[in-house]
């Protein structure tokens, strides 16, 4: 009886290890945070370049809509105050003085130009494995309609760990503002941020239910700092499809 549960225990530990082997087959090299806005008419280059960069299996990229251009004559339909936080906390963190769009905070260590792939590509090759950064082991998982998050043993803690709940992909028609009469697609847009708990270094285990909704899923951050004072991301990693 003994060796018959033992076997069992070997060959569902062979498909864990099997399926997380599958999972982290690409090294993750960058978690790029994208600022923009649909009344910023600098921004639809960002957006276009973001949709290309999040194509890579080796990179995580996100858009946040920002608020603060709804004011020159269109209501950015995506924008969250939270949002627009979010950046002006990166902002205060790296010592800048000022939020501008589009923004690309990569691996949250450095902004840069949106619209600009080799400032980006250059800022990538800089903030690699810096203060830790893209260091930590995560694997997502699915079990009983929730999502498994697993963060692996290290140092840099303590850490953050953030969800942020993302639609694949969303098409705007612009009405007013620099962008009217546009049609901008926007890609991996977060719809909501949310710090799921705290990592100390050892191994943990957190719990997000399945979005139920189609095109929806979640990228994960285990993130240095409180949400109003971001630091280096250690580790991320993204549901299948985004």
């Amino acid at each position: 009886m003994s060796r018959i549960i033992l076997r069992a225990a070997l060959i569902v530990t062979a498909c864990c290890s099997a399926e997380a082997a599958s999972n982290n087959a690409v090294a993750l090299n960058s978690v790029l945070e994208l600022f923009t806005s649909q009344g910023c008419s600098s921004c639809p280059p960002a957006d276009a370049l973001l949709a290309t960069l999040a194509r890579k299996p080796d990179v995580i990229a996100v858009s946040f809509a920002v608020d603060y251009w709804d004011y020159i004559g269109w209501k950015d339909t995506l924008a969250a105050p939270a949002f627009a936080a979010r950046q002006k906390a990166y902002a205060a963190a790296h010592g800048e003085q000022h939020v501008y769009t589009p923004e690309i905070v990569v691996n949250g260590l450095a902004g840069v130009v949106g619209s600009d792939r080799q400032e980006i590509e250059e800022a990538v090759r800089a903030s690699k494995g810096r203060e830790g950064a893209l260091t930590l082991p995560m694997r997502l998982s699915h079990s009983n309609g929730a999502i498994v998050i697993e963060v692996g043993e290290g140092e840099g803690g303590p850490a953050e760990v953030v969800a942020l709940r993302v639609v694949r992909s969303k098409v705007v028609h612009i009405g007013r503002g620099e962008n009217a009469g546009r049609s901008v697609t926007y890609t991996n847009v977060v719809r909501a941020i949310d710090k799921l708990g705290d990592w100390t270094g050892s191994t943990a285990t957190f719990r997000l239910p399945e979005t139920g909704e189609e095109g929806e899923g979640y990228v994960v951050l285990l993130q240095k700092g409180p949400l109003e004072k971001p630091g280096v991301i250690l580790g991320a990693a993204k549901t299948a499809g985004l």
